[in-house]
């Protein structure tokens, strides 16, 4: 049974404890927060191992709070959120989210994309072969889950990793984006392949000297991207 800690960030009790019940009995350990100050408490001493943040949350709201702990750490983070706009799911994925779920949810669907994220990045810490992988200016380190460029570490989300490393294990090759978020996401995963063109520009900005005239990850019309290897 995995033991790994979830942060719950959310104001509402009533979800809260609805929350920490499920993951509780899902074999994971929650720990609450109900404002977006006691969170990064909870987060610097309980060092959790994904977040789950609400949005709308005193003090700090979810997406502020997600930049912060985004800058710390690459854990998994998932937004909730009630508001059904797409700028917000736009906004978290920018600010480093890894996935977005609406209420009200299925809390049953809730579990099974936390088991998903774990499950991808034990798959991804335990990759073998390269444990380094470098190209130009740039260093991924697979087992540590951290970028270099110009020796300087870089901030990147899970899937913003996930994204590139996948890239860079079959560079020189172009993959759709259908194909991307199938690999990253899960082909069973309800999404929209959007999210995949939203991360790779982060990524570039991340990465690339000018995005708009990238050397690392090339646009190839009408597919997708490759990865100049």
């Amino acid at each position: 049974m995995s033991m790994e800690k979830i942060l719950i960030v959310e104001d509402d009790l009533q979800i809260q404890t609805l929350l920490k019940d499920y993951i509780n009995a899902s074999g994971y350990i929650a720990v609450t927060a109900s404002d977006g100050e006691e969170a990064l408490m909870k987060f610097e001493t309980e060092q959790p191992q994904l977040a789950l943040l609400d949005i709308i949350i005193p003090k700090i709201d979810g997406f502020e709070l997600c930049r912060k702990i985004r800058n710390e750490s690459n854990i998994p983070i998932i937004m909730l959120s009630s508001k059904k706009e797409d700028t917000d799911k736009i906004l978290a994925l920018g600010l480093g989210a890894d996935d977005y779920v609406e209420k009200p949810f299925s809390p049953r669907v809730l579990i099974a994309k936390i088991q998903s994220h774990f499950r991808r990045v034990k798959e991804l810490s335990g990759a073998p072969a390269t444990d380094v992988m470098t190209f130009k200016s740039l260093e991924l380190d697979v087992k540590a889950r951290t970028v270099k460029v110009e020796g300087k570490y870089v901030p990147f989300s899970v899937k913003e990793f996930e994204i590139l490393h996948y890239l860079m294990l079959n560079s020189n090759q172009a993959l759709s984006r259908e194909k991307i978020f199938d690999e990253i996401w899960g082909y069973n995963e309800y999404g929209d392949i959007n999210t995949v063109t939203a991360h790779v520009r982060k990524i570039r900005e991340k990465i690339e000297v000018d995005p708009s005239q990238p050397e690392f990850i090339e646009t190839v019309w009408g597919i997708g991207y490759k990865f100049k290897g």
